[in-house]
């Protein structure tokens, strides 16, 4: 198990480290330049100062799906990503709570809670591994052939539940950065408002070139939409993240 975690640690310690250089070259995304984006860079800019984070690079996506991401292993290498598609439809309190989101997931650490997440699951499915080939090819020596075969279930099913949790923790963490970016705007509002246009917007364009890896980072799911993909969702249901919104109480 040691030796699983130490695997494990190694590979996402490197996708951790370099979440951002690996995003943004994925999505071939572009910086945005204080003079064309200067609406951007204030947003951004006001909202950092809300959370107390240093100031988020701002890049641009070249495609016309409406998304966007946050990435980066610490608030002082952070980097917020909006597609050219999300700038175009959204109205400026809109856009305000989508940054909000974004600037939350920053100053909640999402990142790092996500990547420690990733290394435990994948340590569990290694293990599973090694116990599922020790079990098909140990088991006719084994003198108890029942256990043999309660080996196999257990490391065929554990993966599967690893999965699963490492999911639930993802809506989980998409939750709270609903709250956390409603909060910095003191108003729920803009962001929901923002998600149901996301929700309309996605289920007729996606980013073609997305990939499952990365699809949690996004505010919604960047992914074709498929009925496999309905049962292992990254992010919530998008009716119960605009309901908990418009629910929210300031003061």
């Amino acid at each position: 198990m040691l030796i699983a975690l130490g695997l494990a640690a190694a590979m996402n310690l490197g996708a951790y480290y370099f979440s951002d250089k690996i995003v943004l070259r994925l999505y071939r995304a572009k910086p945005a330049n204080e003079i064309d984006y200067k609406f951007l860079h204030d947003i951004v800019e006001d909202l950092a100062k809300r959370a107390n984070i240093p100031k988020p690079k701002i890049y641009i996506i070249p495609d016309e799906s409406a998304n966007a991401f946050a990435t980066g292993r610490n608030p002082e290498h952070a980097v917020v990503a909006c597609t050219e598609g999300i700038l175009k439809i959204m109205t400026k309190e809109e856009l305000k709570g989508v940054l909000a989101h974004e600037i939350s997931h920053v100053s909640n650490r999402d990142i790092l809670i996500m990547s420690i997440v990733a290394t435990i699951a994948g340590a569990i499915s290694f293990v599973a591994y090694i116990a599922r080939f020790g079990a098909i090819f140990g088991g006719a020596r084994d003198e108890n052939s029942g256990n043999a075969m309660h080996l196999l279930i257990m490391a065929i099913l554990t993966p599967f539940i690893a999965m699963l949790i490492q999911l639930a923790i993802s809506r989980s963490r998409e939750y709270e950065a609903d709250a956390s970016g409603a909060k910095l705007l003191g108003d729920g509002k803009p962001l929901a408002s923002a998600l149901r246009k996301l929700h309309t917007h996605s289920k007729r364009n996606f980013i073609p070139f997305a990939t499952e890896s990365t699809a949690h980072l996004f505010i919604t799911n960047p992914l074709k939409p498929s009925i496999l993909m309905s049962f292992f969702q990254t992010h919530p249901p998008m009716e119960s993240r605009v309901e908990k919104l418009e629910a929210m109480k300031f003061e």
